[in-house]
């Protein structure tokens, strides 16, 4: 039993290593080309060792066929001439031969090619064959040194000697004892023999000498690429080096400049190029700590001075507000222009609280000093405060309110009142800006974000408009006037606590088609965002509700998956909340 699980657990062990093996095999190419694609020096040796080894191939071919050409037609040369000075001194011994009958003949042709076959400037065959069809001979028979070789001497060849009067070759393949096959040439011509008449004298040669030379001089240029390749990559590799490492080096020292090490410097040795970008690249990073220390410098006397001007206001201020207190307290007993006066007072001291305090929280932004206060709350009751809270003013400004909450709480790590803050001003911003059309807020929510999308159908941003919506006192018409005491901090605000949190704050619009804003925030504190639960750019035109299809009056937090409208002509008793079903139909409750 034990043997069995041993060999059960050895086999899990072997499948396991295996496909690690095989993942390593696997992202082996894969990680071979992110190494390309992230080294210049590897791209820069990799395309030098290509296009060498291109290079180095293209001429050893070319250098091979040379020497095999020069070699073949060399030896080819030097065995014609050799086979021709043999021919003419075996037609001399026939010439002068006294053979009288077809028994000295016959002698005479076996001398003749054991003579021929050891004549020659290294061992070679000799064939002396009766032409074909001749009758001539009698009872001569051909004479060769080696019979087994005899096929080699095709039929185009014979028949070329046959009718011709000079030397005639072909090129053959000798095969071997052991199954090999080495180069040869055959050489034949016609020869004259005593009584019997004409005879045909064929030389087999060997080329293998000339073969193992041809692949001595290639092992040579192939080791000589070798070489030559190996001392390229590493040349061009040390050059590289040389240029690379500087870059390399300016990389990480520009790297650590952005990282706010601004003494970061490169190290510079002599006068070339190099050098010469070093110290521009250290004058460049002198110029921009000066800069930057001197905009550190401006930044917090600004910061100061923003923050010492708000503290120093509020004593006035307290007392202004105290005084216009009393005025408004005694306004009955004024004339109606005094009267007046007393309301503006007021009215302008609250907006006068409200940047004071947007100044001061701005400053504490400005200075890091703002911490998050986070805790789990849900967004849906948020966002459902803050739309009760604004009822009035959209009664004010005849809009209608259309707020849409998922079925289920959207429960996150959040500040409330600093969300609950970045909503208000959206919505406040929302229904100032939505001309009488309506307003429409989402609230949605996924595993690992929660987002609230404010749509209006008013007058709408211009693309180069958007890109300034969060700056600090920025307006897109200065013509037109704060009915609702703005003080220009809100959405510059409102970005900052989303950052805080961790989220986004983004905008999209159109002229005369309206706006959105999305504030999108992570489930969990320290979650990276990714995406966002709710769309932005809005997917129509036409608003989900208008006064037609419905007059109601939004209470607190109606309960869940809730589409319910507000408006200015919403009575009390009218009260009423439109449900969605599974099925996406409404039904009205009483």
């Amino acid at each position: 039993m034990a043997g069995r699980r041993s060999s059960r657990g050895l086999g899990v062990r072997l499948r396991l290593t295996w496909r690690r093996v095989s993942r390593w095999c696997l992202a082996l190419p894969r990680r071979a080309v992110e190494r390309w694609r992230a080294s210049l020096q590897v791209r820069v040796v990799t395309t030098a060792l290509v296009v060498g080894l291109l290079a180095i191939l293209a001429l050893g071919a070319y250098l091979s066929q040379s020497v095999r050409d020069g070699l073949f037609d060399r030896r080819v040369d030097q065995v014609l001439l050799e086979s021709q000075r043999s021919t003419q001194e075996t037609q001399s011994t026939f010439t002068s031969a006294s053979a009288k009958d077809s028994t000295e003949v016959q002698q005479l042709l076996n001398d003749t090619v054991l003579r021929l076959q050891t004549g020659g400037s290294g061992n070679r065959d000799v064939f002396l064959l009766k032409p074909v069809g001749s009758t001539s001979a009698g009872s001569v028979t051909d004479a060769m040194s080696a019979a087994n070789y005899l096929p080699l001497i095709s039929d185009s060849l014979r028949s070329q000697v046959e009718s011709g009067t000079g030397q005639y070759w072909q090129s053959v393949g000798i095969p071997l004892a052991d199954g090999a096959v080495e180069p040869g040439v055959v050489v034949g011509s016609t020869v004259q023999v005593p009584i019997v008449g004409t005879f045909e004298l064929y030389y087999l040669y060997s080329l293998q000498d000339d073969e193992d030379t041809l692949r001595f001089i290639q092992s040579i240029l192939l080791l000589g690429g070798v070489v030559l390749l190996g001392l390229v990559g590493v040349s061009i590799f040390l050059v590289t080096r040389q240029v690379v490492a500087p870059v390399r080096n300016a990389a990480r020292v520009a790297g650590r400049l952005a990282d706010g090490h601004l003494d970061e410097r490169l190290a510079v040795r002599g006068t070339d190029e190099m050098a010469t970008l070093g110290r521009a690249f250290n004058g460049m990073a002198e110029s921009l700590q000066v800069q930057i220390a001197r905009w550190e410098e401006l930044s917090s006397l600004q910061r100061r001075f923003v923050s010492d001007v708000s503290h120093e206001l509020r004593t006035p201020l307290t007392t202004i507000r105290m005084a216009g207190d009393v005025l408004h307290a005694s306004s009955e007993d004024f004339s109606p222009g005094a009267r007046r006066s007393a309301e503006l007072l007021r009215t302008q001291v609250d907006r006068f609280e409200e940047l004071l305090a947007d100044l001061l929280e701005i400053s504490r932004f400005d200075a890091g000093a703002v911490g998050l206060e986070a805790e789990r709350a849900n967004l849906s009751k948020v966002v459902d405060d803050v739309v009760e809270n604004v009822l009035t003013l959209a009664e004010r400004k005849d809009v209608w309110v259309s707020v849409q909450l998922p079925a289920a709480p959207v429960v996150a790590d959040l500040d409330p009142r600093r969300i609950e803050r970045v909503v208000r001003n959206l919505v406040v911003n929302a229904i100032e800006h939505a001309e009488g059309r309506p307003v429409e807020i989402a609230v949605g929510g996924d595993d690992d974000a929660v987002a609230v999308v404010v749509r209006d159908f008013g007058v709408g941003l211009t693309e180069a408009e958007c890109e300034h919506v969060f700056d600090r006192f920025w307006r897109a018409d200065p013509a037109r006037a704060r009915t609702t005491g703005g003080t220009g901090l809100g959405l510059a605000i409102a970005l900052e606590d989303a950052h805080l949190h961790g989220g986004w704050l983004e905008v999209w619009g159109r002229p005369s088609r309206g706006a959105a804003f999305r504030l999108t925030l992570p489930r969990r504190a320290g979650i990276q965002l990714t995406g966002s639960p709710l769309p932005l750019v809005p997917t129509s035109d036409v608003p989900r509700s208008w006064p037609a299809q419905a007059q109601v009056e939004l209470g607190p937090m109606h309960g869940a998956g809730a589409d319910v409208t507000s408006g200015p002509s919403a009575l009390p008793d009218l009260t009423a909340v439109a449900h969605h079903d599974d099925a996406g139909h409404d039904e009205e409750a009483p």
